[in-house]
């Protein structure tokens, strides 16, 4: 009985200090995107997609969410957005986490990870579930190519 009390606490310890943890990472995140996230949305990138990438790099410009990999930044008719520079992902009402759903999904899909970098490079913090949408959809198209030339 004593062994199992024993390692319900430990349990419960351990739970607490990885939620403390949690949200002290996701204060200083403040909803720009993780390099964990990038490398799991850039895991499936398929060198070998030759026809919309020049093969010179070892990621795709036209796909990665770095803003390294460009440093130019290009507006995708979204500049009414740039009011948004420097707000933190959780202070968003409804209406303006709708604003940037409604450019997310009327882009092109070959302008999504572009637009993913302007953003990025415009100091704008997405909204989590935008954020969220946005490595989702990079992650399918990513997945979707890769199966069209396996």
């Amino acid at each position: 009985m004593e062994v199992i009390l024993i390692i319900s606490l430990i349990l419960l310890v351990a739970g607490v200090v990885l939620w403390i943890h949690d949200r002290i990472t996701r204060r200083h995140n403040d909803g720009s995107v993780t390099a964990e996230e990038v490398s799991a949305a850039t895991a499936q990138e398929d060198e070998a997609d030759s026809e919309d990438c020049c093969g010179m790099h070892m990621t795709c410009e036209r796909d990665s969410l770095l803003t390294a990999v460009s440093p130019e930044v290009v507006y995708y008719d979204d500049e009414e957005l740039d009011r948004f520079r420097g707000r933190g992902a959780d202070d968003y009402s409804d209406e303006e986490i709708e604003e940037f759903r409604d450019v997310l999904l009327t882009l092109l899909p070959d302008d999504i990870a572009g637009w993913g970098r302007s953003i990025q490079m415009r100091d704008i913090n997405l909204p989590t579930s935008i954020r969220q949408e946005l490595l989702m959809i990079v992650a399918e198209a990513r997945e979707a190519r890769s199966r069209q030339h396996a």
